[in-house]
């Protein structure tokens, strides 16, 4: 009988279906995270090796919206550099953070990030429909964005997204809200600017830091992109609210299962 290679075990498998899962989830709700991330500790890597390689396999799915979105990046010219340039000091800043916190700390801190990103999610929607109608409420060009207070609250977010990450996106799309914006597309291009930067810096440092466990990595990736292409038949076939109540039941659940082992 053939036996699979002693370094291939059960958490192959889980991390193979979460990554395609992941895929799914980022390209059509978001919370991909909820699922990779656990997986990739479950392969018995060190807490912050597994957040690194995690950011390195799901980065390149991210990399592709900023050509999706290239025409909305287009008209809003003078706050594209200031997003690029948050992204990359607050990812910069978060990375080497997490990069310099010890294990056993940064395995205590991940219930918590996971609570936090998971109620992030789940008050995505309530506050995305309150933005609705605040938008609906507002005359276009009542309210000028204060491009400096922008900048710097960007950079905020991006050192959480260089840190961990998970859930980031909505912080960023709840700022730029609250500052006047209003056009979804435009902030969903400024959104993908910034944290396409902020990842980007984090898979750099990770990367030739020497931080990624190549051999789950690239099983990730690959099973993450195919989740990504494939989503659109899912997004057809479930609602989007039960896809949304089902990432935050993950988020959740993964959150109580790290504070029960702790």
């Amino acid at each position: 009988m053939t036996h699979l290679p002693a370094f291939m075990t059960w958490s192959w498998a889980w991390l193979i279906v979460a990554a395609f899962l992941a895929g799914v989830l980022n390209a059509v709700a978001g919370g991909g995270s909820f699922l990779s991330f656990p997986a990739m500790l479950g392969t018995g890597m060190l807490p912050v090796q597994a957040n690194a390689t995690n950011t390195v396999a799901l980065w390149p799915g991210q990399l592709t919206s900023i050509a999706a979105y290239r025409e909305d990046i287009r008209k809003n010219p003078h706050l594209v550099v200031p997003m690029a340039l948050a992204g990359l000091l607050g990812g910069t800043a978060g990375a080497l953070v997490l990069l310099h916190t010890p294990q056993t700390t940064f395995l205590h801190l991940v219930p918590w990030l996971l609570l936090f990103a998971a109620t992030i999610f789940a008050l995505s929607g309530p506050v995305s429909r309150w933005m609705e109608r605040r938008r609906g409420s507002l005359v276009h060009g009542d309210r000028k964005p204060h491009r400096m207070l922008v900048f710097l609250c960007t950079i905020v977010v991006c050192f959480y997204i260089g840190y961990f990450g998970a859930g980031a996106g909505f912080l960023i799309i709840t700022l730029l809200s609250l500052f006047g914006y209003q056009d979804m597309n435009e902030i969903n291009a400024l959104k993908v600017v910034a944290t396409s930067m902020a990842n980007g810096i984090a898979f750099l440092l990770f990367v030739f830091g020497g931080w990624v466990e190549w051999r789950y990595c690239l099983l990730a990736m690959v099973a993450c992109a195919i989740g990504g292409y494939t989503s659109a038949r899912f997004a057809r076939l479930i609602p989007q609210p039960v896809l949304r109540g089902l990432v935050i039941a993950i988020g959740f659940g993964m959150s109580a299962w790290f504070f029960w082992k702790k």
